[in-house]
């Protein structure tokens, strides 16, 4: 059984969540979406709009996740990767290259571009009505 990892925020959930997920599922036969924890957002200076909780229950409704866990840190993906028994670590191109030498030898690193026409950001940006 190939597993699959990917870590991410996934506040405002949309689209391009579900096809990153989909994206990332097809390349395995087991998905494990590793969320940041409320208190890592905070330590990133970053307050998203669904609490943790919450967004674990959105992620664990989503078809392609097989289990969803908490990031505390930056550093816990090592651990995580031999915890999990991950044959492919996934994230999105805006990543590229920031885990190849972290993950060298303990699993295979692949960077998906992202939906080009939805973010969050672009999201909450239009929620605000700027221009």
């Amino acid at each position: 059984m190939k597993r699959v990892i990917t870590y991410g925020t996934y506040d405002l959930l949309h689209y391009g969540h579900i096809e990153l997920l989909r994206r990332a599922k097809a390349l395995g036969d087991y998905l494990v979406v590793v969320l940041s924890s409320d208190e890592f957002n905070a330590g990133k200076g970053k307050k998203a709009y669904f609490s943790y909780d919450e967004r674990r229950r959105m992620l664990e409704a989503i078809r392609y996740v097989d289990l969803v866990v908490p990031e505390y840190t930056w550093e816990q993906k090592v651990d995580d990767v031999k915890k999990y028994g991950i044959d492919i670590f996934v994230m999105g191109d805006d990543w590229k290259g920031k885990f190849d030498e972290q993950l060298a030898g303990l699993c295979e690193v692949v960077y998906l571009p992202r939906t080009p026409e939805i973010s969050t950001t672009q999201i909450k940006h239009d929620m605000q009505g700027k221009d």
